[in-house]
């Protein structure tokens, strides 16, 4: 057997996501794993972690070491990294801010370039990057993982079977309460930037990107769409314990029309309080069956079970609609979505196997991301052409 090296620069994965998501569950996974096996052979990633603070990098790389993995290296000096030839991808898990100038100087370099979503804050810079990877010559990929969680993939199993028939019509809920910081033993679980528009955040920026391309890829092409945003909580508390004022929406309520007829409605809320299955909740109906899809289970009732209900609010309901719905069996082991969409890149930059997740995909959820701020300034429909 052997074993092909693939050194990594991950560069900002000091944050939550990029901690837990990208370097715990998804490389340092694949390490353990003993690499992603090709044939008789593997693919293992070396990581290198970057970044500004020397000192949370020293600390990471040493909470996550693993006897296989060994000590993971550090370095606060990206320009250094990017000429060592031993890596050939470089990550960027950064401020989306600050992301332009990441790309910039890996594509110079000629490395494979991977990144979280979003790519920018508007579709001109998306676009420009994609431009700038493409003319570079270098493969590159946007980080999609909703495609791959299980809830999603036994829905688009269904869908494959036929199951829905026609669907007509997709309903999502979204989000959690998330605190402000300000007593009560309760600290913010989300960073304070999310919630300052002037260092990128925004509910629309970060979850109509993730809406694009989940509705593209499992009920149909985006065609236009109508947005109203809110700050529901004007002050919050930062991590230093000082308040400030919130600039970005918290919350977006937005209904997407598709080419096939199909509308979709959404809500997404980091001020609401949960009474849903999950912490994502897309019920699709359509004129065979429905199904209530979550992260992790799916949830169906087919037309021949479906009840009839009759209007009567003068009695208690008779009928117990949860009762009526049957959960979808895990026939296989779910891995984690980062870690999949991750192999899919690994296996990309080193055998040029098909990878159709890249950044000029990733321009199309900030084009909707920024054609739903603009729904929402202008209080009216927005048509959304094709890029």
């Amino acid at each position: 057997m052997a074993v092909r090296e693939i050194g990594i620069i991950m560069n900002g994965v000091t944050g939550r996501m990029g901690t837990n998501q990208h370097l715990i569950r998804s490389i340092l996974a694949i390490i353990e794993q003993g690499g992603v096996k090709v044939g008789d052979d593997r693919l293992m990633p070396k990581p290198l972690l970057t970044g500004r603070n020397a000192t949370k990098l020293a600390e990471l790389s040493a909470r996550v070491s693993t006897a296989k993995s060994g000590p993971l290296p550090v370095s606060t000096d990206i320009a250094a990294a990017l000429k060592d030839p031993k890596y050939q991808i470089f990550f960027d898990a950064s401020g989306t801010l600050q992301r332009a100038g990441f790309i910039e100087q890996a594509a110079a370099a000629k490395k494979a370039i991977y990144c979280e979503k979003p790519t920018a804050v508007t579709t001109a810079e998306a676009l420009r990057l994609a431009k700038l990877v493409e003319d570079a010559g270098v493969k590159n990929g946007v980080v999609q993982d909703k495609l791959w969680l299980p809830g999603l993939r036994k829905f688009q199993m269904l869908k494959d079977q036929g199951f829905f028939g026609k669907i007509l019509s997709v309903r999502g809920e979204f989000g959690y309460w998330v605190f402000e910081g300000d007593g009560y033993d309760l600290p913010a679980q989300r960073p304070s930037w999310n919630y300052r528009a002037e260092d990128g955040g925004s509910m629309i920026i970060d979850m109509h990107c993730h809406w694009r391309y989940v509705i593209d890829n499992l009920f149909g092409e985006v065609a236009a769409v109508s947005c109203l945003g809110a700050t529901h909580i004007p002050e919050r508390v930062d991590e230093s314990g000082k308040k400030y004022a919130c600039t970005a929406d918290d919350s977006a309520y937005a209904t997407f029309q598709l080419k096939n007829g199909v509308i979709c409605h959404i809500n997404s809320s980091w001020n609401v309080r949960v009474r849903r299955d999950d912490l994502l909740t897309l019920q699709v109906d359509g004129t065979k069956g429905s199904a209530v899809v979550g992260l992790r289970k799916c949830f169906v009732q087919h037309a021949g079970s479906t009840p009839k209900p009759v209007w009567n609010p003068d009695i208690d309901q008779p009928i117990n609609f949860n009762a009526g719905w049957q959960e979808v069996p895990d026939n296989v082991a779910y891995d984690n979505a980062f870690k999949i969409q991750w192999e899919l890149f690994l296996r990309h930059v080193a055998l040029d196997e098909p990878f159709r997740w890249t950044l000029r995909e990733g321009a199309k959820g900030v084009q909707l991301a920024e054609l739903s701020l603009r729904s929402w300034k202008e209080r009216r429909w927005i048509d959304v052409p094709a890029l």
